[in-house]
């Protein structure tokens, strides 16, 4: 017996005719003589009305009350999706994330897990019944609160569930048929990926692929779970998302396994910079206070006659303002001229393990976005990866010429069934 996770998003649980056909499937996979435990998403766009509404009452929602307003939606979904099992004569039980023993940091709204202690799960498991468990939340056992994850937090807990359960495969369902060489609602046809590694997920995931979030890929990656991204609309074969074994990485890769994009964040360049030892690390220590997450760093070389450096990063928008207010705060300490801010950027993200043995990868990007006019404002490497930042309102069109350039494009154009690809 196979024991096997799945997760379904709001997308695929939106009404209740969609909920009974995914406790449909769930059974069918119980049938087949599997273990099944499910972790599900609240209802549709029930977690964006839950965060209107809470701003509606209060301008800034005391954290704590707005975990426990947002865990509302996990849990009315679960129950629902509990009781459609039941009504196709099969035991299912529901678990809010504190009863599945998803223990978490103390931090709200965005906690990290600490640990993960299923045994009433594997309880229930063992009396035959179908585990449905609320995504998105957890606990802390200090303050005894209830705590959730972030965005993608549900794709987070099916992952843990199925580490700490030592399950076969955790199934990620969505609205898509897999995973994509490109999101297929910029990119009609961008082709499935079968197989794809879990370093180049992750690349993708932090670079704006939406399909799974990177807390997932993370923590996947790190205790050797194996994913299965599929559709909830059909029984096709999505795509696995594997840790190679070392005979594995000897085979050859695909040179790009696809191409990501990301508007959602901005640049600061920090103009007239003094050129001297330690600047740059006052720089970036003023940063690091406000807790902003910083992508792509570039510093130009100084100009002989002022001895004066001007240094470019990006970082999420909605970090931007509270990084400007930190660092004027320490302009005259940090001794820098003047600050820029532009929030009108995307980011461009060539992934592939195929880099790593093939020359002339940068070329042809390179080539591609001179060819249709694209302009390359700033540039950042790894082993398998070239991002590219340039204008906000050319990012579409840079990134269908890269994949026609990286011979890509499929055939037939991708089913997007609903929703937006979570």
């Amino acid at each position: 017996m196979s024991l096997i996770v799945q997760k379904f998003g709001g997308s695929s649980v939106a009404d209740a005719e969609s909920i009974k056909r995914v406790a449909k499937r769930i059974v069918e996979t119980r049938k087949a003589g599997n273990e099944v435990v499910v972790a599900v998403s609240a209802m549709g766009d029930t977690t964006d009305e839950l965060l209107d509404l809470a701003h509606e009452v209060a301008p800034i929602p005391a954290p704590r009350e707005m975990d426990m307003l947002l865990s509302a939606g996990e849990r009315i979904s679960m129950a629902l999706l509990a009781m459609a099992i039941e009504s196709l004569g099969h035991d299912a039980r529901s678990f809010t994330g504190s009863q599945a023993g998803m223990i978490t940091d103390a931090r709200h709204g965005a906690a990290r897990i600490v640990d993960v202690t299923p045994v009433r799960l594997r309880e229930a498991l063992d009396e035959g019944a179908i585990v449905i468990v609320a995504g998105f939340q957890g606990f802390n056992r200090d303050t005894k609160d209830i705590t959730t994850l972030g965005r993608g937090g549900s794709d987070t807990t099916a992952v843990a569930l199925a580490a700490a359960l030592d399950a076969d495969v955790c199934e990620i369902y969505t609205d898509v048929d897999g995973i994509f060489s490109a999101d297929p609602r910029l990119v009609p046809n961008a082709q499935k990926i079968d197989r794809i590694t879990s370093e180049e997920m992750l690349e993708l995931a932090a670079n704006g692929a939406k399909v799974l979030y990177i807390r997932a890929v993370e923590y996947a990656r790190r205790h050797g779970v194996t994913l299965h991204v599929r559709s909830s609309f059909n029984n096709n074969e999505g795509t696995i998302v594997y840790n190679p074994t070392e005979s594995e990485t000897a085979v050859e890769e695909p040179l790009i396994a696809g191409v990501a994009t990301d508007l959602s964040e901005a640049k600061i360049t920090v103009v007239g910079v003094p050129d001297i030892p330690g600047k740059a690390a006052q720089i970036f220590t003023i940063v690091a206070k406000t807790g902003a997450n910083i992508d792509m760093i570039v510093q130009n070389v100084s100009a002989a006659s002022t001895g004066l450096t001007d240094i470019s990063f990006t970082l999420p928008k909605s970090e931007g303002q509270l990084v400007l207010t930190a660092l004027r705060a320490e302009q005259e300490d940090s001794g820098f001229k003047a600050l820029q801010y532009d929030d009108q950027i995307g980011k461009l993200a060539l992934v592939g393990a195929g880099m790593r043995t093939n020359a002339g990868v940068s070329a042809k990007l390179f080539t591609a976005l001179y060819e249709a006019g694209i302009n390359i404002e700033m540039i950042s490497t790894s082993e398998i990866r070239i991002s590219v930042v340039t204008r906000a309102d050319t990012i579409n069109d840079a990134l269908r010429v890269v994949h026609t350039a990286f011979g890509l494009d499929a055939d037939t154009e991708a089913v997007v069934h609903a929703g937006t690809g979570r």
